[in-house]
């Protein structure tokens, strides 16, 4: 008997055509921040996105948005902002007073988040994870049809090691990985020379011990700081940025692979 708990069936969610994880193995690789630029690359180019935040207890997306508390009562969730349709625990009271949670607290939110929110009609909903392979991570995948994930590293071998774990998470639950992102990959100085920081081609060797595609890299940019501080993403406040641009062909890249990745249907019940 597998000790292993089973996958319950899972169901595409209601008018949305994509539901697209952003995932890594642990924190401080910048995945909010490429989540919610990605978002927005995802928005620039025309598709109707929503972005999650299915981190309750470090919850990234209000700051990074400007946003704050929320009052439900007055503002209806997704609460709404630079085209976007967003939902975290940062928008809650509970926020505020620091959450103490469970891990079956953790599970009931990211399911009411994915449920009981009323998305209307999207293109992709971007999941923004939580570091690790813990509840929330199984209660997304164990409740809607996740049409793929990106897992997001710095070049650094200690951040490679804990992306291999997400990688193969997301392998055991049926969720297609469509590549990788070496985020923090290089940093470009005024004199035009490029200064490998944090070394380099960690998140492409990943990708290729894996088999799974390398999507590419994104700069250091002392002013994606500065925006996430502001409340406006760098691919909104800089457009031109190299970094934005490069986040435009991110969003270009994914959103082929999610085109060419089979319609959602309901998936059978398995045994891990």
């Amino acid at each position: 008997m597998s000790m292993q708990p089973s996958i319950p069936p899972q169901r595409p969610l209601p008018g949305i055509q994509h539901v697209l994880a952003v995932a890594s193995g642990k924190g401080g690789v910048g995945k909010s921040t490429v989540a919610a630029n990605l978002a927005l690359a995802l928005a620039t180019r025309g598709q109707r996105v929503g972005l999650m935040d299915a981190d309750i207890f470090g919850p990234s997306v209000p700051m990074m948005m400007g946003l704050g508390l929320v009052d439900p009562q007055t503002t209806p969730f997704p609460v709404e902002k630079y085209g976007l349709k967003l939902m975290s625990m940062g928008f809650l009271p509970d926020a505020n007073r620091g959450v103490l949670f469970r891990g079956p607290m953790v599970a009931k939110y990211v399911t009411l988040f994915l449920t009981q929110i009323d998305w209307g009609s999207l293109d992709v909903l971007v999941i923004d994870m939580p570091p690790g392979t813990g509840d929330a991570q199984l209660s997304l995948c164990q409740t809607v049809i996740v049409s793929g994930a990106v897992i997001v590293t710095t070049p650094q071998e200690v951040s490679l090691i804990d992306a291999r774990k997400a990688l193969n998470m997301f392998g055991e639950m049926r969720v297609p990985v469509l590549g990788t992102i070496e985020n923090m990959s290089y940093f470009q100085g005024d004199d035009g020379k490029r200064y490998e920081i944090f070394r380099h081609g960690g998140g492409k060797k990943l990708a290729e011990e894996t088999g799974v595609s390398y999507l590419g890299e994104l700069p250091i940019d002392p002013r994606v700081a500065e925006c996430g501080d502001l409340g406006e993403p760098i691919v909104r406040r800089y457009p031109d940025a190299p970094i934005s641009k490069s986040y435009l062909e991110l969003a270009k890249a994914l959103w082929d692979r999610l085109q060419r990745s089979p319609s959602p249907e309901v998936l059978p019940q398995v045994e891990l």
